[in-house]
Formats: C-alpha cells, sequence, structure tokens
C-alpha cells in the first residue's frame, strides 16, 4: 500500500497523509486518527529517510502539478507528455542520475507543494510547466531554489530556468504553408483552456496570415476541449450551426494542438466534411496519433528528444556549477506535411 492508497481510503490529500504520519501540525486531530487507524489496518510502514551514504545516489525529481488546464492525473498516458517522460529519463540514465517522479494536485498545492519542498531529496526538479501561470511557476521556484528547470513553458520576464518550444515559430510555419497552397479562408480551433504555449502559438499564426494580407473572420473561431482523441459533440454544434446559416466553411484549418486536429477531423467526418477535399487541417506537436489518423494529419513536429535533453542537463549544470545566471531556451520546431492538407 502506497500513501496515494491511503489518501483515497481516507478521503484526504496525500499530503494531509504525510502530515499525519510525520506528526506534523497542518491537519485536524480527527483527520490525523482517521489516517493512522487506516495506516495500521493496512499494514502501512513508512519508508526510511535515506542515509548520508544512500543519499549519495543522484537523483532528479519529475515534478508535475495535475487537473489543472490540459494536465491530467494520467498525465503520463497523454502521448505528447509520454514521448516527453521517455526522453528525460533516456538522458538520465546516459548522465547517471535516476529520475524520480512526483505528482501535486493543484486542487492542494500550498499543502503539497509545502510537504515536497520539505521532503524533497533529490538533487534538482524538472518542473513540468506547460499548465502552470507565471505566478504558480515564481511561487514554485521561492520554495524549491535555484536546481530547477521549467519544461513546456517560458516565461520572459521570470529569473528561472526554462526550456519550452519555439510556438510562435511552428504556428507561422502552419500559416505560411496554407497560405502557398492558395487558400484564403481560413479557420483557427483554439483550445477551450487557456495555456501560455497556446497563446503564443494564435500569435505565431496570425502573424504568418497576415504577412500573406490574410485575416481569420470573427465567424471562423472556433473551441473545443484539447484533450480528447475523439470526435466532440460541443463543435460538432458549433459546426452544424456555422452551416444552417448557409455559409461555406474554410477551406482549411489550424488547431493548436494534435489533439484538437485528431478530434476535429472526426467530427468533420462524421458530418461528411472531406479531409483533406472540402477542409485541410493542420496539428501542432506531431504526436504518435497524427500517423495513425486517416488521413495521416500535416502537423509541426516539436523537438521533444531536444527539449528532453537541454533540460536534464540545464538542471545537472545548475546542481554540479551553482549557475547564477537563468537562462531561456526555446526550441525550434519542424514543419511536417502528411495527407490531411492540400490545395
Amino acid at each position: 500500500m502506497k500513501m496515494e492508497d491511503i489518501a483515497k481510503l481516507a478521503g484526504v490529500s496525500k499530503s494531509a497523509v504525510s502530515f499525519a504520519l510525520s506528526g506534523k501540525p497542518g491537519i485536524s486531530n480527527e483527520t490525523r486518527e482517521r489516517v493512522l487507524e487506516i495506516a495500521r489496518e493496512n499494514g502501512y510502514t513508512p519508508k526510511p529517510k535515506l542515509s548520508a551514504n544512500e543519499g549519495s545516489v543522484k537523483s532528479l525529481t519529475f515534478l508535475v502539478f495535475t487537473n489543472s488546464g490540459i494536465v491530467l492525473e494520467a498525465y503520463y498516458q497523454q502521448p505528447f507528455f509520454r514521448e516527453l517522460i521517455h526522453f528525460i529519463e533516456e538522458r538520465c540514465r546516459v548522465k547517471g542520475y535516476s529520475l524520480l517522479f512526483s505528482t501535486i494536485n493543484m486542487a492542494y498545492f500550498e499543502q503539497e507543494i509545502r510537504v515536497f519542498s520539505e521532503e524533497n531529496q533529490s538533487d534538482g526538479v524538472i518542473l513540468l510547466g506547460t499548465n502552470l501561470t507565471s505566478v504558480d511557476i515564481l511561487d514554485i521556484a521561492n520554495r524549491l531554489g535555484p536546481r530547477l528547470v521549467v519544461l513546456d513553458n517560458c516565461f520572459d520576464t521570470l529569473p528561472v530556468h526554462f526550456v519550452g518550444i519555439n510556438n510562435r515559430m511552428g504556428a507561422y510555419q502552419a500559416g505560411a504553408h496554407l497560405c502557398k497552397l492558395g487558400h484564403r479562408e481560413i479557420g483557427y480551433i483554439a483550445s477551450n483552456v487557456h495555456l501560455q504555449n497556446f497563446e503564443e502559438r494564435k500569435e505565431g499564426f496570425q502573424e504568418a496570415l497576415k504577412a500573406y494580407d490574410i485575416q481569420i473572420k470573427p465567424e471562423h473561431f472556433f473551441s473545443v476541449a484539447p484533450t480528447m482523441l475523439s470526435s466532440q459533440d460541443d463543435l460538432k454544434a458549433q459546426i452544424k450551426s456555422y452551416l444552417d446559416t448557409d455559409r461555406n466553411l474554410p477551406t482549411a484549418l489550424f488547431c493548436e494542438c494534435d489533439y484538437i486536429a485528431i478530434s476535429a477531423m472526426k467530427t468533420l467526418t462524421e458530418l461528411g466534411i472531406r479531409i483533406p477535399e472540402d477542409v485541410s487541417v493542420i496539428g501542432f506537436d506531431n504526436i504518435t496519433e497524427s500517423q495513425i489518423i486517416s488521413p495521416e494529419l500535416t502537423t509541426i513536429h516539436v523537438e521533444k528528444q531536444r527539449m528532453a535533453q537541454v533540460a536534464v542537463d540545464l538542471v545537472i549544470e545548475s546542481i554540479e556549477v551553482e549557475l547564477e545566471i537563468t537562462s531561456k531556451i526555446r526550441v525550434d520546431t519542424r514543419f511536417v506535411e502528411r495527407r490531411s492538407s492540400h490545395k
């Protein structure tokens, strides 16, 4: 049995279980007694702290805040993050570090980040920043110190190491491709969850269209959930409502991520709209599933392996050299043309 199991049985957060088992304040006596009783009944024995010798093993922690934005509790099953984690683990092995994983539920942010900062014994932290705001990241950085690298996000004004995607470049590539194909009526399918990455993609895409003297009409903006690979009733309703006014759909659609693109393709197909004959579709991320969907998805390849390598190397450099100046690194993208887009 793990702490997560006790937390579920007791109906409390993992941090509350940690408080109860360690005897720290911060929870009620009733909660403490309930947690301890469940632990005793199930024969739970807390893991002992590492001794000085045992602690000599070098390790990094991959820290994730879940259930906010597109980062779900089972984030490791989501294609983009699954691939990213694979490359992080691979780079850690090459560098002689083990990789630990720690998850914090955003609903218990204050409690659980306090527990993590007190109990974390790894040498450095790679923080998945996809769904975090600048305020969140600054708060976390102040608690965890300088041996921290934020991955998959970037806020230029924060004194924190960041390794992110060159989102503007990728979206510009997508927009330029559609314009070169001759598309003039172009639509945009956005995430209904605000993320820094998506905002940057929107800016880059619109910049490309502006260079070709094209603007996206207000009625050609759609929005959907960014975490579903299946068709979505909400998008279907938006498109039906649009078509009911006897207007033609845009001849091309840019989607803020591959999840949205794949979901849109399935939704359009169910409505009898052919891809790419009626509508060209472009995604962003180049997840594995983009090659499984039919037709294969034109998309922007994110260099996840390069991002992982840079993040691991940067946090190790922060550990071993004690860097005083922070860095902002954006990894360029690559356009991948497949069968979901044409003239």
